[in-house]
């Protein structure tokens, strides 16, 4: 949804999102990885809605960044995109400093 949502609107979508969670142990009973995703359903719905998830989010990624690395790459996240794109630039960088003679570009 594009723009601003009404704080009803994201109360709802809230609730939603944490009910899917919910539900998710259920339906993961059944044969097949179906559970898996419901769950990352009912996060992307939280996640999207809540400040306070969000946070929450960002503290678990900076504990476990392989656990972040690829939520992002399943939440196709743009922040994540931006800091492969960095991550990807400065090798190049660091790469044709190498080869200009300035050291391996540390301090």
């Amino acid at each position: 949804m594009a723009g601003a949502k009404s704080p009803f609107l994201r109360t709802v979508l809230f609730a939603t999102g944490m009910l899917v969670i919910a539900v998710s142990p259920l339906i993961g009973i059944l044969p097949g990885p179906g559970g898996i995703f419901v769950f990352a359903a009912g996060l992307v719905l939280v996640l999207q809605n809540s400040l306070w998830a969000q946070k929450q989010f960002c503290r678990a990624k900076r504990r476990w960044p392989r656990f972040g690395h690829y939520a992002d790459k399943a939440l196709r996240r743009r922040s994540a995109r931006r800091r492969r794109v960095r991550a990807q630039e400065a090798k190049i960088a660091r790469a044709e400093g190498k080869v200009l003679g300035f050291g391996d570009g540390t301090r």
